[in-house]
C-alpha cells in the first residue's frame, strides 16, 4: 500500500486530445486523486495555473511541444504564475531528440511517454514526491538540476524547491496547511531564485561583453551579442521593480545606453568602455561581498572556458 494519499492534491492535465485527457484523469482516479481539473487548450492551461496553481500538472507535448516548453521555462523564471515550482511532468507520444532537448531545457520535472502504465505514473508520480530534484538557477535555465557536463563552467547553486505535491501526499497536511507552508515556503524560494537570477544574469552581461570584443562590429555574432546583453540589462530592470535596487537600475540604464550607441555605430570606443564599466558595477551590486580582482577573475576563467569549448564563434549561444 502506497505511503502516498492524493485526496487533497491537486492536479492539472492539458492534453489537446479529449480521449487522452479522459484516460489521464481515470489514470489518476485510480490512484487516488480526486481534485483533478482538464484542460484542451494551452491557453486554458496557463490561465488554470495563474488562477489557481496546481501541486502536480500533466502537460502533453505532442503538436504544441514549442509553446508548451517555452511557457513552462515562463512559469520557472517567475512570470507566469504565483508559484514558479509545481510539479510538471511533460507527456508525449515520440521520443526525438530535439523533444527530450526541448523538455529538458523547459525546466519540467519529468518527461513521460504514451501510452503509460498506471503503475509507471504512479512511480513518476512518487519519485517527485519524495525524491525531486534541486533546483539551479542560470540566466538562461531554472529547474531541476541535469548538470552532466563537467566542462561546462557553472557556480550555480543548488536549492529545494516548495513541493506541495509532497506536503499533501507524503506529509499528509490539509489543504489549509499546506496552503501556509507553501506561502511561508514560495517568500524564500522566489528571494533565492531572485537574487540568484540577478546575479547570474549581470554576470552573463559581463561575459557577452568580453566574448564580443573578438568579434567584428556588425557582424551576425556581434549583433546577437548586444540583443542578448540589452535583453539581460532589461530583465533585470523588470526584477528589481518593486526593490530599493536604485543602483541596480542605474548600471541597467548605462549598459542599455552603451548597446543603444553600439548598435547605432556612434563613438565605439567610449560606448564599449561604458558598457564594460557598467557591467563590472552590475556585478558588484548583485556580488557585493567579492572584491572587482575576484570577479574579474571568474570572469576571465568562465570566457576561457566557453572559448576552448566552442571556439570564439560561438558567442551569441555561449550562457
Amino acid at each position: 500500500m502506497s505511503r502516498l494519499v492524493y485526496e487533497s492534491t491537486e492536479t492539472l492535465v492539458y492534453d489537446p486530445v479529449a480521449a487522452n485527457r479522459t484516460a489521464t484523469r481515470a489514470a489518476l482516479y485510480t490512484l487516488g486523486f480526486r481534485r483533478i481539473e482538464t484542460v484542451a487548450t494551452l491557453d486554458a492551461f496557463r490561465d488554470a495555473i495563474r488562477r489557481r496553481p496546481p501541486d502536480l500538472a500533466l502537460c502533453e507535448a505532442q503538436g504544441a511541444d514549442a509553446q508548451l516548453c517555452e511557457m513552462i521555462q515562463e512559469l520557472r523564471q517567475g512570470g507566469a504564475g504565483y508559484n514558479p515550482f509545481i510539479v510538471i511532468i511533460v507527456t508525449a507520444w515520440e521520443k526525438s531528440t530535439a523533444l527530450v532537448s526541448r523538455v529538458v531545457n523547459s525546466g519540467a520535472d519529468d518527461l513521460l511517454l504514451r501510452p503509460f502504465s498506471t503503475t509507471l505514473l504512479s512511480q513518476r508520480i512518487e519519485a517527485h514526491a519524495e525524491r525531486r530534484k534541486g533546483f539551479v538557477v542560470t540566466s538562461e535555465y531554472v529547474g531541476p538540476d541535469r548538470r552532466k557536463d563537467a566542462s561546462r563552467p557553472s557556480n550555480a547553486e543548488l536549492f529545494d524547491p516548495p513541493n506541495s505535491l509532497k506536503m499533501k501526499a507524503k506529509d499528509r497536511l490539509t489543504s489549509e496547511e499546506a496552503t501556509l507552508r507553501l506561502d511561508a515556503e514560495l517568500k524564500g524560494a522566489r528571494d533565492v531564485l531572485n537574487s540568484e537570477k540577478l546575479r547570474r544574469d549581470a554576470f552573463q552581461i559581463s561575459i557577452q561583453c568580453r566574448l564580443m570584443q573578438d568579434e567584428v562590429p556588425g557582424g551576425m555574432l556581434y549583433k546577437q551579442a548586444l540583443e542578448k546583453i540589452g535583453r539581460l540589462a532589461k530583465g533585470i530592470v523588470r526584477r528589481c521593480a518593486e526593490t530599493n535596487l536604485q543602483m541596480a537600475n542605474e548600471w541597467c540604464n548605462s549598459v542599455l545606453a552603451a548597446v543603444e550607441g553600439l548598435q547605432a555605430g556612434v563613438d565605439r570606443n567610449a560606448s564599449m568602455h561604458l558598457l564594460g564599466h557598467a557591467s563590472l558595477s552590475l556585478n558588484q551590486v548583485f556580488d557585493s561581498q567579492k572584491s572587482t580582482t575576484e570577479i574579474l577573475g571568474e570572469i576571465d576563467a568562465t570566457v576561457a572556458i566557453i572559448r576552448a569549448r566552442q571556439g570564439p564563434k560561438s558567442v551569441a549561444q555561449a550562457s
